[in-house]
């Protein structure tokens, strides 16, 4: 799967720039030494016992500067709640990072205990039968209640067997972000937008009324995907066997797309640049009103002004619900052998999961917590009261769409990648370019249905 696809992806600034904050705990100077000794950023061989007698816990993630600084706060602060283990976190760049060295470190017996990955990638390790499944540690633990975990995030944590191989960590879905000050000379309330038709209408208003550009959804084929499932699409037959991609849910939506950018010009993208910056000049764009808004992750609320922008959840496409992707970034636990280690990692993943500790990430990062009683959280209570905007995205995710499980390992994502690029950019008609990539897609499809 493309590096490009922001949502999972959401680590903009560790991208370029590895280094830990000012302050950095000790046991995170340790895992940078261990890392140098055995050239893959995690643990020395054997040795699973620190100097003090505990069980020692190596974790792989990957974030942006907020979300690493919390994620180092939590380590340390399990760390002190116990006396039994001790987690040593791991930053890398990001979550195609993350899995290639994991799966490096497997083959040498030197890879990470708890690793942070996305939903294919996880899949794509538990088919290999490289990961322990949760199953037993959940169902002897009576303090831990799964039933409290927000089902779409929850059920992409489970293999084809039903067998629970990840713990959900954080869930991020697209919203979309309104600049205020333009609505309102426009005369638009945000309220009155239920389709993306109605969207496409007030991006037109806003031209009119301001000057300004009018809406300006992400470049790639995140958006693109979300307005064909909120309009009835699905990427794959029930039956697994056929790609779906190029049916009508799929072909009206991006060809509307193809037109408001390029035919109505009443929405534009920005695409290419450096690294994330199409990202920061789409955000910079509606935070400097220069555009009426833009559709991006839960996780960009960290680095907006809510007195300028406003939050609301995506619309549906037509006479059908709104139905965008849900993903879910997960805590997986590598198939060590070993028992106590093992057990340290059930600890650690289950006290990132706990509402307390997802209300704090929630709160810091802007994604979504995987715990519905989060919301009886006192703190979060306080601040989704004094910030209204932070539940747009808990909100959206008790709707939406899982993220499609692409069985290829990312040939289909692919195609779509390319296909979006020739609607987005080339100006090419979404018929033939999803007709190009169903081709493909299916091709890849039936290889992995032949074995």
């Amino acid at each position: 799967m493309k590096l490009k696809r922001p949502l999972i992806n959401h680590c903009r600034t560790s991208i370029f720039k590895k280094a830990f904050r000012t302050g950095t705990s000790a046991a995170v100077l340790l895992a940078v030494s261990l890392s140098l000794l055995t050239g893959c950023g995690g643990k020395a061989p054997d040795d699973t016992v620190t100097a003090d007698g505990k069980v020692q816990v190596t974790f792989w993630y990957s974030g942006g500067k907020t979300a690493a600084g919390v994620m180092e706060d939590i380590i340390e602060d399990f760390n002190q709640s116990q006396s039994e283990y001790t987690v040593i976190g791991v930053q890398q760049a990001d979550y195609d990072e993350t899995y290639t060295k994991l799966q490096a470190g497997i083959a040498g017996k030197n890879a990470a205990d708890i690793a942070l990955l996305d939903s294919d990638k996880t899949r794509n390790l538990a088919k290999k039968e490289l990961l322990a499944p949760l199953d037993q540690y959940i169902e002897q633990d009576s303090s831990f209640n799964k039933e409290d975990l927000i089902p779409v995030f929850y059920r992409q944590c489970l293999g084809d067997d039903g067998i629970l191989y990840a713990m959900p960590a954080y869930g991020t879905t697209q919203v979309m972000y309104y600049n205020r000050d333009l609505f309102e000379k426009a005369g638009i309330q945000p309220d009155t937008i239920k389709t993306w038709e109605d969207l496409a209408k007030v991006s037109a208003l806003i031209q009119q009324n301001t000057g300004a550009n009018g809406w300006e959804p992400m470049w790639g084929e995140d958006n693109l995907i979300d307005m064909a499932l909120s309009n009835g699409g699905a990427m794959i037959s029930d039956d697994g066997r056929t790609v779906l991609i190029n049916t009508e849910p799929w072909v009206e939506t991006w060809e509307a797309a193809r037109r408001w950018i390029h035919e109505d010009k009443n929405m534009s993208i920005h695409y290419g640049g450096q690294g994330w910056e199409y990202w920061y000049d789409t955000m910079d764009d509606v935070l400097q009103d220069k555009a009426g808004g833009y559709t991006g992750s839960s996780g960009d609320q960290a680095d907006l002004d809510f007195t300028k922008v406003g939050a609301m959840e995506q619309p549906g496409f037509g006479d059908n619900p709104s139905a965008p992707v849900a993903r879910v970034l997960q805590m997986v636990m590598v198939e060590t052998g070993k028992d106590k280690t093992k057990d340290g990692a059930y600890q650690f993943m289950k006290y990132f999961a706990d509402a307390s500790q997802q209300a704090r990430w929630s709160m810091a990062t802007g994604y979504i917590p995987v715990r519905e009683t989060t919301l009886d959280i006192p703190e979060y209570q306080s601040y989704t009261a004094e910030n209204p905007h932070a539940l747009v995205p808990l909100s959206q995710a008790m709707h939406a769409s899982p993220d499609p499980i692409d069985p290829t390992g990312g040939k289909i994502f692919d195609a779509l990648a390319i296909a979006a690029d020739k609607v987005e950019i080339e100006n090419v008609p979404a018929a033939d370019a999803l007709k190009e990539a169903a081709e493909t897609a299916q091709a890849a499809l039936d290889v992995i249905n032949q074995k």
